[in-house]
């Protein structure tokens, strides 16, 4: 979709006689209450001596990935982002590299990476604001490299979580219309529908420089990111700045070893490690291999048959391997000035 304004004119002169900045607003207008956050971007800029900001809408066949290139042809300054997970996602992707800041503006139900990353998830104000008053922050990207079962290649960037097997089957199985209306919470609906007929497949998985596992998993998440909603921890030490990826393999046996994976994730992950004393207790505990996790830089999986592929929560068919990869430091996010960043 082309920008509703300012796209091609000439940008009027700062007091110094060069150009003043420019803004882009990439928003889905399903998730985003366009013309108010418009109102706000084109108010801000002008109180900030920016020039008109240019706007782009998603649209089914582009989830925002394709206009976000055509903003970054235009030479703009720093682009907004709103929308649910999978708007920031293709967003993300086409500015990765670009060096031109990233906005998030928390719009959907999950806000998986605005929440991570801790910023302001009420207040859409504050995050345009910090386009022109914060600073940024280098993050790392993912990316998964996909064959496909008929031999196709695809290359896809993620900034939260990419995983192949049982969580993607999840997603795959979980109805739209309650994931509208519900968000998040709808994903138990789909866990209901997949984990009955959830069966252990075989992968073999080779993280970069380390030596080759062959196994039996219900699911591999790669992960940039660690915090799931409702306040769960899935990995408590991810980094989103330590140019590695986070592994996590999950292979329980058996209804137990569900249970194991419910209580590391809930209960050890999410409760026992804010505290001192429940540190020492899991330094105690015997150790279970119904969860996994690894680092590094990359790590590539093959499956025995085609098994489904997500990226940050939005399914992305079948593969029969992946080759995941990270690229440091390779995207600028905004963030408010005096936002504190220790731990992400």
């Amino acid at each position: 979709m082309a920008a509703a304004s300012g796209a091609g004119e000439t940008r009027p002169l700062s007091d110094d006689g060069r150009p003043s900045p420019k803004a882009a607003l990439v928003y889905n207008p399903i998730k985003a209450d366009g013309p108010a956050l418009r109102d706000t971007v084109s108010r801000l800029s002008a109180e900030a001596g920016w020039s008109e900001p240019l706007f782009y809408e998603t649209t089914v066949d582009d989830l925002g990935d394709d206009v976000t290139r055509q903003a970054l042809a235009e030479d703009v300054d720093a682009v907004l982002v709103a929308g649910g997970d999978g708007t920031v996602r293709a967003v993300s992707e086409a500015m990765s590299d670009s060096g031109v800041p990233l906005a998030i503006v928390p719009s959907g139900t999950g806000n998986l990476l605005a929440r991570n990353l801790k910023l302001p998830l009420t207040d859409p104000a504050a995050m345009v604001r910090a386009v022109f008053e914060g600073t940024t922050l280098a993050m790392d990207v993912g990316w998964f490299h996909l064959t496909r079962p008929g031999g196709e290649k695809a290359e896809h960037a993620f900034v939260v979580m990419a995983g192949m097997g049982l969580d993607a089957a999840m997603i795959a199985n979980t109805r739209p219309q309650l994931k509208k209306k519900f968000g998040w919470v709808a994903y138990v609906d789909g866990a209901a529908r997949s984990l009955p007929g959830a069966r252990p497949f075989r992968v073999m998985y080779q993280l970069t420089g380390r030596r080759m596992h062959s196994t039996r998993v219900q699911s591999v998440l790669v992960a940039n990111c660690g915090s799931l909603p409702a306040g769960l921890e899935l990995i408590p030490e991810a980094s989103i700045a330590d140019g590695d990826l986070d592994v996590v393999v999950f292979q329980p046996k058996g209804l137990f070893g569900w249970l194991f994976v419910w209580r590391r994730v809930a209960w050890d992950n999410s409760v026992l490690r804010r505290f001192r004393a429940g540190r020492q207790v899991l330094s105690l505990r015997t150790k279970d291999n119904s969860v996994l996790y690894a680092r590094g830089p990359g790590i590539d999986i093959a499956a025995q048959e085609a098994r489904p592929v997500q990226l940050d929560g939005d399914e992305f068919g079948e593969a029969v391997s992946v080759r995941a990869r990270v690229a440091p430091g390779a995207l600028l996010v905004v963030i408010p000035d005096g936002h504190v960043t220790d731990g992400l």
